[in-house]
């Protein structure tokens, strides 16, 4: 598919490039299973996020403009805070726990300052894919989705980033995205772990990390721009 034209009408409006890439996926049996449970659970329960925003991370970055790759687990349940990125809030939502840790390590370590805005859209502009291993969660339900076909379908997108792109840098915080290292080719890309941000185990190796500051020197030795991970 030409990067410039747009996806057939059966998949979502997507960037063209995840499109012909995740094709398969949204064609395949288990994705019309995972759409008729969401149907059904939409008819029964308050679902975040809303369904614009359930495929945000494959609108920006683009797949060829992706250059670092941070993985969550599944959306944030309470009201207003999941909009399709992960560890990100809307305009306006004060940060939960675990942006807050996040915001902490990135001022510890690049030196930036915190405006106390936890809308992290402007790193999937410079190139940071926001991307939950679970897309959808029932409302006040943690990981209430988990095990319905999430977990194929963003394997995918991973799978398919680490054999279509090189130099890429993958931050794996904890267990749940730890366990997505062996969708990556190492030989072509670099990954950084540490613990999970959230407040239960961001004391046993998130902060302090320094993985902000590793990612840019990355990036730079690259060739390329740095992330502005300013908040």
């Amino acid at each position: 598919m030409d990067p410039g034209t747009l996806p057939p009408p059966d998949l979502p409006a997507i960037d063209p490039g995840w499109a012909q890439r995740l094709q398969a996926e949204f064609s395949a049996p288990y994705f019309a299973e995972l759409k008729q449970f969401l149907v059904g659970e939409r008819s029964r329960h308050t679902v975040y996020p809303r369904g614009n925003d359930i495929l945000r991370a494959f609108h920006a970055p683009a797949f060829g403009a992706v250059r670092v790759v941070i993985l969550g687990q599944d959306p944030y349940h309470g009201p207003g805070q999941a909009h399709g990125l992960c560890f990100s809030v809307p305009k306006g939502i004060p940060p939960p726990p675990s942006l807050q840790n996040m915001i902490k390590e990135i001022q510890r370590d690049t030196g930036a300052t915190a405006s106390g805005n936890g809308d992290l859209s402007h790193w999937a502009e410079q190139g940071v894919l926001l991307l939950n291993a679970t897309l959808t969660v029932r409302a006040g339900e943690a990981a209430s989705h988990q095990g319905h076909g999430w977990e194929r379908f963003t394997d995918a997108a991973i799978a398919a980033l680490s054999s279509g792109r090189t130099g890429l840098i993958f931050l794996l915080w904890g267990r749940h995205a730890q366990a997505k290292e062996a969708l990556i080719d190492q030989d072509r890309h670099y990954v950084l772990k540490a613990a999970h941000p959230s407040p239960l185990s961001a004391h046993r190796g998130f902060l302090g990390c320094g993985h902000f500051s590793a990612t840019n020197e990355i990036l730079q030795a690259q060739g390329g721009r740095p992330i502005d991970w300013s908040t």
